[in-house]
Order: C-alpha cells, then sequence, then structure tokens
C-alpha cells in the first residue's frame, strides 16, 4: 500500500480550459508529483448531445476534444506513470478509446486502455419497463410512459467500482460514459488503499474528494464569491489537486508557481455546490454526511479535510434520461437614453401584441433587461431613472414550431416599428432550437450490471 496518492483536476466540464489538463501532466515533478488525473466531461445535457453526434456518425458520441488532450500528452503519462481516468467516453467509450489507440500507434507508445460500458440503457428501456422497473421522474413521480416516445437518451450512473476493475486490470488510461464525477477520484483511492466496499467512512471521504475536484479550478480560485479579490494570476490559474492518504483524510492544494488560491474559503464554497440535503449526498458507492467535514488551512495552498463520516450505500443507481420538449428561440435588442426602460417595455408589450394577433401559442414567453436587475428579478434596488441604456432578451418556448418561427419574423421589425434609439439587434433572425429537457429517474442495481475491457494497443 501507497503512504499517500495525488490525483489532479484535469477537467471540470466539457468546454473547460484547454490547457489546464496539459499543465497538470507538464508540471508534475519529484516535488510536486501526479499519480492519476481525473476529467470530467459530462453534465446532463451533455450526454444528448453526444447520443445526436453518435446518431450522425456511430464513430462519434464522446468528448473529441479528450482525445486532443491524452495525444499531447501521451509521452509524459508514460514516462511519468500517470494515470488518467475520464468520463468523457460519452455514450461511446469504445470509439473514444480506438482513437486514442490510433494517437497511441502514431507516436509508436504501447498504454493499457480500459473502458466501462453498460450505462446507457436507451435501447434497453421497453425491456426495463416490462420488467417492472417504472422509471418514474424522481422529482414529480411522472410516468415515463408520457414521454416514452421522445427520449434522446438515458445513462445509468455507476460508481467507482469498475473503474477499480480496469485500474486492477493494469490500465493507465480508464475511459467511462456515466460514471459519477465522485467515482473518477474515489477510485484509485480504492484501489491503491485497498478499502473495503463496505467502509463507508473511507469510501465517503474518497466521495468528498471527488466532489472537490469535479469542477476544476472552481476549488482553486475560479468563480469564488467570498473574496475573490484574493485570487492571484487568474490568467494562469492552477487546478486542484487532492493528495490522499490511506486513512481517508486528504489535503487539497495546487502545482506551486501557479495561479488561482486553495483556501479553507474555497474549497468550503466548492463543497456547498450541487449537493442538496448535506447530511445525505447520494452516490452509487455510499451516502456522504457533508455536516461532518473539518477543514483545517495549512497555509501556502494547503487545506486538510479530515472527520468525514458516511453510511450505506442504496440499492438504486440514479438514471439521467433526456427527452425533446418542443422548440425554443430567443433574440436581442438594445434601447438607449433617454427614458431606455420605457422604450424597452413598451417593445416588449408592442411584440406580444403582434404575437397574440398571429395567433401563436407559447408554453412560456420570457422577457429580460439586462443591466436592470434581470439576474435577482426585483431583489435588489435600482432607480430606473438612471438607466442609460439597457439590452432586453426576448424568448419563448413551446410545442408549436410555427409560432416559434413567427417569434423570430417579429423581432427585428420592432426596430423600425417601435420606439426609437434601438441601437443593436444581434446575431440575425432567431430560429427555432430544439428544448432538451431532463429527466431523473431510480433503477434498483439488480438490473443493469457494468462491463469492464481493458485491451493494449
Amino acid at each position: 500500500m501507497k503512504s499517500k496518492i495525488r490525483i489532479a483536476s484535469g477537467q471540470g466540464f466539457w468546454g473547460d480550459l484547454p490547457i489546464a489538463p496539459i499543465e497538470q501532466i507538464k508540471l508534475a515533478s519529484a516535488s510536486s508529483p501526479v499519480d492519476y488525473m481525473m476529467m470530467d466531461y459530462l453534465a446532463e445535457v451533455t450526454m444528448s448531445i453526444m447520443q445526436k453526434q453518435k446518431l450522425r456518425d456511430p464513430k462519434t458520441g464522446y468528448a473529441r476534444d479528450l482525445v486532443e488532450v491524452i495525444d499531447t500528452v501521451l509521452p509524459d503519462i508514460v514516462d511519468k506513470n500517470i494515470k488518467i481516468i475520464t468520463n468523457g467516453g460519452g455514450v461511446n467509450p469504445e470509439a473514444c478509446r480506438d482513437a486514442i489507440f490510433a494517437a497511441a500507434r502514431k507516436r509508436g507508445i504501447k498504454i493499457k486502455v480500459g473502458v466501462v460500458l453498460g450505462d446507457n440503457i436507451l435501447d434497453s428501456i421497453d425491456e426495463l419497463l416490462a420488467g417492472g422497473n417504472k422509471l418514474a421522474n424522481m422529482e414529480t413521480g411522472e410516468s415515463l410512459n408520457d414521454v416514452r416516445d421522445r427520449v434522446l437518451s438515458a445513462n445509468v450512473y455507476f460508481g467507482a467500482w469498475p473503474v477499480v476493475e480496469a485500474l486492477r486490470q493494469g490500465a493507465q488510461i480508464v475511459i467511462t460514459g456515466r460514471t459519477t464525477d465522485t467515482g473518477l477520484t474515489l477510485a484509485p483511492m480504492i484501489h491503491e488503499f485497498g478499502w473495503s466496499e463496505n467502509d463507508w467512512d473511507k469510501i465517503s471521504a474518497g466521495t468528498v474528494a471527488g466532489h472537490i475536484l469535479e469542477c476544476g479550478a472552481q476549488s482553486s480560485g475560479g468563480n469564488f464569491s467570498a473574496d475573490w479579490k484574493k485570487v492571484k494570476d487568474f490568467t494562469n490559474i492552477g487546478f486542484p489537486i487532492a493528495e490522499a492518504y490511506p486513512n481517508g483524510e486528504f489535503i487539497i492544494t495546487k502545482h506551486p508557481k501557479t495561479g488561482g488560491l486553495v483556501s479553507r474559503q474555497t474549497v468550503a464554497e466548492q463543497l456547498l455546490y450541487e449537493i442538496g440535503d448535506p447530511r445525505e449526498y447520494i452516490t452509487p458507492d455510499c451516502i456522504a454526511d457533508f455536516t461532518s467535514i473539518h477543514l483545517e488551512d495549512l497555509g501556502r495552498d494547503r487545506v486538510k479535510v479530515f472527520g468525514i463520516k458516511g453510511r450505506p450505500a442504496t440499492d438504486f443507481y440514479k438514471v439521467s434520461m433526456s427527452y425533446n420538449d418542443g422548440f425554443s428561440a430567443s433574440g436581442t435588442l438594445t434601447y438607449t437614453w433617454p427614458e431606455a426602460m420605457e422604450k424597452a417595455r413598451m417593445a416588449d408589450k408592442i411584440l406580444r401584441g403582434r404575437l397574440k394577433k398571429a395567433g401563436c401559442v407559447f408554453d412560456e414567453v420570457r422577457t429580460e433587461y439586462l443591466g436592470f436587475n434581470s439576474c435577482h428579478a426585483g431583489l435588489t434596488p435600482t432607480k430606473e431613472a438612471k438607466v442609460q441604456e439597457v439590452v432586453v432578451k426576448f424568448g419563448v418556448r413551446g410545442k408549436d414550431k410555427k409560432s416559434i418561427e413567427e417569434f423570430g419574423r417579429n423581432l427585428a421589425p420592432l426596430i423600425l416599428t417601435g420606439p426609437p434609439s434601438v441601437t443593436g439587434f444581434a446575431g440575425g433572425r432567431p430560429k427555432p432550437s430544439d428544448v432538451v429537457a431532463y429527466w431523473p429517474a431510480l433503477l434498483r442495481k439488480t438490473a443493469v450490471t457494468p462491463r469492464v475491457i481493458v485491451e493494449e494497443v
């Protein structure tokens, strides 16, 4: 058993800072080592985007920029013996693996890559429903039958254990589909420290470490609201690293001489991100109690995290599904002083009147006055008389595509048929875009089995 391991965060979402994972690997050294790097690419809507890509081209459906990153760092991860774990395989982990194999062949590098399969249940939905798995919306209780014919993607959130198996089989790169963000960090801790499946406190500690790393630089100074002016050098912000120990304690830090900030406050803010009930942070691997977490600021961008308690995992996986829910369109106009807000509100009244006259039907019509309390919806004090310019954002959503198109045709004419001083109309005529809605559900763990394949190029 190793006395400690260091796990670096390389991506917090699909589209995160491209240079971050490369620098995490390049800056790894004897004084600031990296044993593993986790890269989180998936959000709920991401799976539907990838599914659409795969339908157009069976060789796609994964985060293609992941392959570019791995191609760049391949020599370094081999020389430094750094393992990479990522859910960037999306809905097609095998195609992602094959693209990495192609990059490795060009460089003449031998490498073992593991893939975790079985999370994509899109083709099995009817069979699962017939077997008594209701897959009802866990927030509303609605039946899946209400949207069954519009489902775009359906993926089970696997946890850390399939990744542990891939590591056990010698994979240096592990590519998964819809694995939990936290599982990407927990897996190497289980693998290296030999934690048992029912050691709930340690499993929960690894889960908390994963939660801190999953959003990239958000725990090392990015998007930091408590005192953002303390953050130095956003340009070269360093991504976080978890220095983990066998007893479940860990330290959050970053590479020296990088920008950003790791402090008790930055780590605490990330701990509060997307957790729901802090006493019951539920994952496939455990239920972590966030109220048990202790933080100690050690100084010099090092924060100790310890004392974490957990409880047994549930019998269910969470399932993330998406479905088509109509169309939407939006566009903006800019009005200037004098009487900017009065003009903007009149434009909204005119547009709504014309759409009603045209017989349009919408599920929702929304108008936001950007720069005039649009974010806080009247909760913060403003003086309308001082508003010298305002950007008006009009948006519509609904099932009737013709109504959405009519909205697009009626927005631009406001320039010459509405209040004066319109100085900006951006993006041309708005066109209907598909609305992809989210459907969370639960599925018994016995209904689906993850598969792990490890191969060497």
